[in-house]
């Protein structure tokens, strides 16, 4: 396994940068671009491994999608016309393909194996494929289709009222997309409000879908036309360098062309919370998804708690936020977030122990965890766990330690940041 040593030295970040594009919104636009009976085009998308798996996917089942850099052309004939794939989708490390695509799938008309690496294979799929079952969709897989590889035969579906018994976005888009082709009315309830893109895409697509007071109306047998789809910048990645310019003294770093979807923006709220110095300037939007710029200064920072409807908007984004808690003034507190134990890695678990190893005082609890500051971070060696979120909070975390940091597995980073390290060495030139 590879290892790269990271001795930054406390120098100040100062400059700007352009994050990759959001990850979830490029997911979307390759699935429902691939839906859609035509030419659909799109801007900024983000080629890391993760997305790419589902560029493989889809072309397997017959679309066309060509791609040059961050732009893709997607030719299809319509989900109707797909053809049936000859070998297993493989999704790799992507949670997002693997449960959205159930969901696409099942109101197809094909036959197909959806599988993924080691990591997929433990995450839990129930979630998914039980309301996929009470709508009749045919998914078969280990211990009652728990868990990957799972077998879909695509067919006529129902229409469904569901209560959502977690906040998950991967799970809501993955009942929208199969609403998609169901007979009736689909209603989907959700408690807490999780992201929007798949809502947001529908409307873009020209596909009439409700949403009030987390209430999700879908008519089934609407059809997506095929559009063009500008992806703005991922603000789940941006969240490191946000939390690097808030940490280290003398910096101020300013990121371009950030999404700003008030349903992951969650982040802003904990950095102002914190009393972190950042000022956000919105350029309008586009396909529906706000965007802006947003610029951080180094700031000395407070303890705060973060709990309930806010967990959703930044889940993502907690290993990083667990960092800047280490280096706050008083006790920050982490709850209602046990959608971490079941990520890529078990997130709760990873952050406490690896911030552990560099002196910081995390005590993980069954929901989140409990930081105390501020604490001088030292030297060590940090595992990444083959998970790009934890691998980026390591680097992040190197910049303030007093010794160097070294980390194992930092190629996952790749998923999700593929000029990450590049980014942040330009920021220190």
């Amino acid at each position: 396994m590879e290892r790269i040593k990271l001795e930054y030295g406390g120098a100040p970040l100062r400059g700007s940068l352009t994050v990759p594009g959001d990850k979830s919104v490029s997911h979307r636009a390759v699935m429902f671009g691939s839906i859609a009976e035509g030419r659909t085009t799109v801007s900024g998308f983000l080629s890391g491994e993760d997305c790419l798996r589902t560029i493989d996917c889809f072309r397997s089942l017959g679309v066309s999608i060509e791609r040059e850099g961050t732009d893709l052309v997607i030719d299809s004939p319509g989900i109707d016309g797909w053809k049936e794939p000859s070998d297993i989708l493989y999704t790799g490390n992507s949670g997002t393909t693997t449960r959205l695509i159930l969901g696409v799938l099942a109101g197809s008309r094909v036959h197909s194996v959806v599988t993924g690496d080691s990591s997929i294979a433990k995450r839990p799929m129930k979630r998914v494929t039980d309301p996929l079952d009470r709508m009749g969709a045919d998914i078969r897989g280990r211990e009652g289709a728990q868990y990957t590889p799972l077998s879909v035969q695509g067919g006529q579906l129902r229409a469904i009222d569901y209560d959502m018994p977690v906040a998950s976005a991967q799970v809501k888009s993955a009942i929208l997309f199969a609403a998609l082709r169901a007979d009736g009315e689909s209603v989907i309830r959700e408690k807490e409000v999780s992201r929007d893109h798949t809502e947001r895409m529908m409307h873009n697509f020209g596909i009439q879908v409700s949403s009030e007071e987390g209430t999700i109306r879908l008519q089934g047998g609407q059809k997506p036309v095929a559009v063009h789809v500008d992806v703005p910048g991922d603000i789940s990645s941006a969240a490191f360098f946000l939390a690097a310019g808030a940490l280290v003294p003398d910096s101020e770093v300013s990121l371009e062309n950030v999404g700003l979807n008030p349903t992951r923006s969650g982040m802003l709220d904990v950095l102002e919370a914190m009393g972190a110095e950042i000022r956000v300037t919105e350029s309008g939007s586009s396909d529906s998804e706000p965007r802006g710029t947003l610029t951080v200064r180094h700031s000395s920072l407070r303890g705060t708690e973060i709990s309930g409807p806010l967990i959703p908007r930044l889940i993502d984004e907690i290993p990083v936020i667990a960092l800047l808690a280490t280096q706050a003034e008083g006790t920050t507190v982490i709850k209602d977030a046990e959608e971490l134990r079941v990520k890529e890695t078990d997130r709760i678990a990873a952050v406490a122990e690896e911030l552990g190893k560099l002196g910081a005082d995390i005590e993980p609890t069954a929901d989140g965890m409990i930081i105390r500051g501020p604490v001088r971070l030292g030297g060590g060696t940090l595992d990444s766990r083959g998970d790009h979120r934890i691998g980026m909070m390591a680097a992040i975390a190197s910049l303030i330690a007093d010794g160097p940091v070294e980390l194992e597995d930092p190629d996952c980073i790749a998923v999700s940041y593929p000029a990450f390290f590049e980014h942040l060495d330009s920021l220190q030139k």
